[in-house]
């Protein structure tokens, strides 16, 4: 399974720092960190992608309402929103990710990228991802 082979390798990356630093091989572990950051992320992207993903009988799809009506006023639309995400996700170079951020210091909603399976970072908790790898979007 896809999501497994990022947990897979991720397990792999923390065995081999963990091997590295008890033999004092502190460059061996750090050389670990794109590893890391590469199928930690893909395990930490496609989490949330599940946990995103419902049923239209479990209210899932349709515009946003309850606490997701705060898409109207911070992108204007739910229209809007939809056509800054189509931009957003157009502009990924290769393949990525389109995230629904909740901004930690304003509190607004925005739209942010990351390329590969970067995680979101920094002042954002992601909401919303939309996977832009192409095995996401080919038939």
């Amino acid at each position: 399974n896809h999501h497994q082979t990022y947990v897979n390798g991720l397990n792999s990356a923390l065995d081999t720092i963990a091997e590295a630093e008890s033999k004092g091989d502190f460059t061996k572990a750090a050389s670990m960190a794109p590893l890391l950051n590469f199928h930690g992320g893909g395990h930490l992207n496609h989490s949330l992608f599940w946990e995103n993903l419902a049923a239209a009988s479990r209210e899932g799809g349709g515009e946003p309402d309850g606490a997701l009506k705060v898409i109207d006023s911070d992108f204007g639309s739910f229209d809007n929103f939809r056509k800054q995400t189509n931009t957003a996700l157009a502009g990924i170079q290769g393949s990525g990710w389109a995230w629904l951020v909740k901004d930690k210091t304003s509190g607004t909603l925005g739209l942010v990228t990351r390329a590969n399976q970067d995680p979101v970072t920094g002042p954002y908790a992601p909401l919303m991802g939309i996977d832009a790898w192409e095995h996401a979007y080919y038939l």
